[in-house]
């Protein structure tokens, strides 16, 4: 893991893009007493999102609407 100053970031940011392709991570520091604001990490290592697939409930929940339900379509869609 490196660390580099924001100053320094800016100056070789294009270079630092190389190495986080590399597989290096960068802790991004700041001011006099190098607090570390951020870190910039290859893409790889983000935690995948997973889509949610139609049907994850079918036959665990249900739901039934009944004849008198009031509401219509576009009512249900403006509110």
């Amino acid at each position: 893991m490196k660390m580099m100053a924001i100053g320094e970031l800016k100056t070789h940011f294009s270079e630092v893009l190389e190495q986080v392709k590399q597989g290096e991570t960068v802790v991004v520091c700041y001011g006099k007493q190098k607090h570390k604001v951020a870190a910039i990490i290859p893409y790889e290592q983000l935690a995948p999102v997973s889509e949610r697939p139609l049907g994850l409930l079918q036959g665990k929940a249900s739901f039934i609407l009944h004849d008198d339900f009031a509401i219509g379509d576009d009512e249900l869609l403006s509110a």
